[in-house]
């Protein structure tokens, strides 16, 4: 029988720091040379086990590794609202790493909200990337002016002290971070139109969304829908959650089984075409 084993792992970084991350293995009795691997992304402010992450990582049928991005939870360094191009390098370092330290090959990425964002480009950018076959995007913005009704805040306290402090909770501890105006400009100002003509054309992708999300229009998952099915012969499955919020809340059992039944049909070579995949329907509609 398969010992699986979790094992944190500090992951070097080349500006001096390190990355925190979680690496799940199925079988840590076997070599990882050539053994493929499933990286998973946090969203904003998130850290490597909230939400679905550690969920998916310890159900997947393969090993994975998840981590927190610079500035996050066990991941030293500065977090910044705006700092995108740091969690690709941040995404970067942890592909390498794991591909010449353990030999692992880079086969499925998933990513939720700012994660989502991160994993496309670097998808569509990174060498280290050639080998991925599947993506996973959940809850993931294309209109990136679209801001939450909390941006509106935020205004106000920029043109009061030109910062606004954000306290939140992550793991479970207090923390605050402040946000600067050029922070949101550099946000609202990323280009996902990248994924029209660039995302590979041979990875198969699942967005899932939430139809009561008030942090990313549902909307945007049509975008994405209607961008990513146009390749071939990588698909698109589009897959809307009745009643589910941003971060899928009392719900996130049920979208790891939405992930785990559509990698499935990825894994036995299933996924022929683009379509629609609503809650309560098994297969395509």
């Amino acid at each position: 029988m398969a010992d699986r084993l979790s094992t944190k792992v500090l992951v070097p970084h080349p500006a001096g720091s390190f990355i925190t991350g979680i690496l799940e293995q199925l079988d840590a009795g076997k070599s990882t040379h050539d053994r493929p691997l499933t990286l998973i992304l946090h969203g904003t402010m998130g850290h490597k086990d909230y939400l679905f992450q550690r969920r998916l990582a310890q159900r997947l049928p393969q090993d994975s590794f998840r981590f927190d991005f610079r500035g996050n939870h066990e991941t030293p360094g500065s977090w910044c609202h705006g700092g995108l191009l740091n969690d690709i390098d941040d995404l970067d370092v942890v592909a390498k790493y794991m591909q010449s330290v353990y030999g692992y090959v880079i086969d499925l990425v998933v990513g939720h909200s700012r994660g989502s964002l991160v994993g496309m480009r670097w998808l569509a950018t990174a060498p280290e990337a050639r080998s991925v076959t599947a993506f996973i995007n959940v809850s993931g913005r294309y209109r990136m002016v679209n801001l939450s009704a909390a941006a509106k805040v935020w205004q106000a306290a920029f043109a009061a002290d030109g910062y606004y402090d954000w306290s939140t909770t992550v793991a479970r501890k207090p923390v605050t971070v402040r946000i600067h105006p050029e922070d949101v400009d550099l946000f609202v100002n990323w280009d996902t139109s990248f994924v029209w003509d660039q995302f590979p054309a041979k990875i198969h992708a699942l967005t899932i969304h939430g139809l009561s999300d008030n942090t990313v229009p549902p909307y945007d998952a049509l975008i994405y829908a209607r961008a990513l099915g146009a390749r071939t012969p990588g698909t698109h499955t589009l897959h809307m959650v009745e009643g589910a919020d941003h971060n899928f809340t009392g719900q996130q059992d049920e979208v790891v089984d939405y992930m785990l039944e559509w990698w499935g049909l990825h894994e036995r070579g299933e996924l022929k075409s683009s379509g629609v995949w609503m809650t309560g329907a098994r297969g395509k509609l």
